[in-house]
């Protein structure tokens, strides 16, 4: 088992859109490990590799006891929102916030071979999907709510116990590449 932090609400990884996976390695296999293992502890329904620190387009899934991963992926939304659906974020302990999202969602992008996959969701499924791509592009959860909500949100987020408390010290990789892809 490789548990890693998780990044919380604050830390700049969180803002920073990721690179797209070019090398579909061990290193590869090992980050949708490490994901899987982080999510399950934690647990969530969904990680992306950005919340723990990874610049990757990377996420993993385990909704409706269904696990999954999904790299480089691409989303076709449905019009219809779900405007009430609660939500709440592995970076933001123990908070969670009415959200809107599309109902349904079709995912498109990689396995960690490199092999295309497609996946179909709805409700929470759809929600994680659009959830962790959000991870991928620097989005965050509390960007998707309206003035109001997003006020009552950020004065949860100040009144958290883990609130304010410093970033996690940035390892840098001693690869080539620095960890990211090219």
């Amino acid at each position: 088992m490789a548990i890693q932090s998780i990044r919380l609400f604050g830390d700049p990884v969180l803002r920073t859109p990721a690179a797209p996976v070019v090398d579909f390695d061990k290193e590869l296999r090992k980050l949708v490990k490490d994901l899987t293992d982080t999510m399950m502890d934690a647990p969530g329904a969904g990680l992306a590799a950005p919340q723990i620190g990874v610049g990757l387009r990377v996420f993993t899934y385990y909704v409706d006891e269904q696990l999954g991963h999904l790299i480089n992926p691409d989303l076709d939304l449905s019009a219809e929102l779900d405007e009430e659906g609660e939500e709440g974020c592995l970076s933001f302990p123990g908070l969670s916030f009415p959200t809107p999202r599309a109902i349904r969602a079709v995912a498109k992008g990689l396995n960690m071979h490199g092999e295309p996959i497609t996946l179909e969701g709805t409700d929470l499924m759809a929600r994680c999907f659009q959830h962790e791509t959000d991870h991928l592009d620097g989005v965050l959860f509390i960007d998707r709510m309206d003035p109001k909500q997003r006020k009552l949100a950020m004065k949860a987020v100040r009144e958290a116990e883990w609130s304010g408390l410093s970033a996690p010290v940035v390892k840098v990789s001693p690869h080539v590449t620095g960890g990211r892809a090219l």
